[in-house]
């Protein structure tokens, strides 16, 4: 039997914040598509974890959730042992046939038909915060733009006034924050601060719900089923906190990403001007460029063999989607951003399986939105000075992208 010291080495710690916040992830990930597609870390701030780089492979760990589970009482589904040491047990971190039930007291609220009401409200909601944006000065675009516009469709999703984004995305921010950093009993503590003053706001919600018939906003559902009707409080602040995280932030990091790539590549914005058509794939290759999902963590249930590598009964297995996104075996060219990119679609930025992104249609249209509202007010956005990146292996992007708009020439 293969010993630990025949195992393929990670030759950096892919946790590290640095590679993100400075933006050099990119050559630590080509160099192990290239020589080991799955290798492992021995030593890090989150402990031993295998990385799994290649679209391949993380498809099939994706697939076999049997071997490679989600399970929350088997770890988590990040880099990070837990949630800041607590179990944190929503649905995305259940296997079947606890996932199943609870996904399916979530899924319909993605339905087409209900997708189609939310395209109108997207698009008013688009056009509302664009035409309050100030021409020709400098603004952060993810303070005006990309957080507004998210939590906003959140909050209808919710039903729920939007005077209270800012603890929405305060309790985001606490709910996602995965980084060494953390790893400390002073952010733990204020960390249950946060997720207990979330679950005493939401709480009074979910009992508005239960007294009233049900209804298609998101707690209704929830409270109103027999899979979700009745959790614990942990449990509770779980599946808040994930809808609030899926919710806003992966889409705001692409809305952000979609400014930066356009600053990188400013002839794409020349190709949509000249074909409005491409807009849906323009939004699928942004979520593939920028990858706002930095990974998603598995944890073996049994000894097993991948890509010729044994791997033990509890070990930790991270799939890196934002490497798996730059493939260059499936994604020719992959780190240019192409609105043209014919296979922009095979992108995995919203897992792959049982546990692709139940609202992945609902982050399409908002980004696809905002695409066609910005190609249409002939706008180029400028950027003015470096843009400020989030310090996660989890998430991938921007706190900061200062910004000025300008005609298209």
């Amino acid at each position: 039997m293969a010993t630990l010291a025949d195992r393929p080495v990670t030759h950096v710690d892919l946790g590290d914040n640095a590679l993100y916040t400075e933006d050099r992830w990119r050559e630590p990930f080509a160099r192990l598509r290239e020589e080991a597609p799955l290798s492992w870390r021995a030593d890090s701030p989150f402990g031993a974890y295998w990385s799994v780089v290649t679209h391949g492979l993380v498809q099939e760990v994706e697939l076999d959730w049997e071997t490679f589970s989600s399970s929350w009482d088997r770890g988590n589904i990040t880099i990070a042992d837990d949630v800041n040491d607590s179990a944190f047990p929503n649905f995305i971190a259940q296997d079947p046939p606890i996932h199943t039930a609870q996904r399916k007291v979530i899924a319909p609220a993605f339905s087409p038909s209900h997708m189609n009401e939310r395209e109108v409200q997207v698009r008013e909601r688009c056009a509302m915060l664009l035409d309050g944006l100030p021409m020709g000065e400098t603004f952060d675009w993810v303070e005006q733009v990309s957080i507004p516009m998210t939590i906003g469709m959140l909050l209808i999703l919710f039903d729920m006034p939007y005077d209270e984004w800012r603890d929405i995305k305060r309790w985001s921010d606490w709910a996602s924050g995965v980084s060494a950093d953390n790893l400390n009993e002073e952010y733990f503590a204020e960390f249950m601060t946060q997720m207990g003053q979330m679950l005493a706001r939401f709480d009074v919600e979910l009992e508005d719900r239960r007294a009233k018939p049900p209804a298609d906003d998101l707690l209704s559902r929830m409270v109103h089923s027999e899979a979700m009707g009745n959790m614990e409080p942990m449990e509770r602040i779980a599946n808040i906190a994930l809808l609030i995280v899926g919710g806003n932030d992966t889409t705001r990091n692409s809305m952000s990403g979609l400014v930066h790539a356009l600053d990188l590549y400013p002839e794409q914005l020349d190709v949509l001007h000249g074909n409005l058509s491409l807009v849906p794939n323009a939004a699928q290759e942004i979520i593939r460029w920028q990858s706002p999902v930095t990974h998603m963590r598995r944890t073996a249930t049994r000894d097993t063999v991948l890509a010729g590598q044994e791997i033990r009964e509890g070990e930790k297995v991270v799939m890196w989607y934002i490497s798996a996104n730059r493939d260059e075996s499936v994604f020719a060219d992959a780190e240019r951003f192409d609105v043209t990119r014919a296979n922009a679609r095979r992108h995995l930025a919203f897992g792959h399986g049982i546990h692709r992104c139940v609202g992945a249609r609902l982050a399409e249209i908002q980004i696809g939105t905002l695409i066609e509202e910005v190609v249409a007010r002939g706008w180029r956005i400028m950027r003015q000075g470096e843009p400020v990146r989030l310090a996660s292996p989890f998430l991938h992007g921007f706190t900061e992208m200062p910004v000025r708009i300008e005609a298209r020439g």
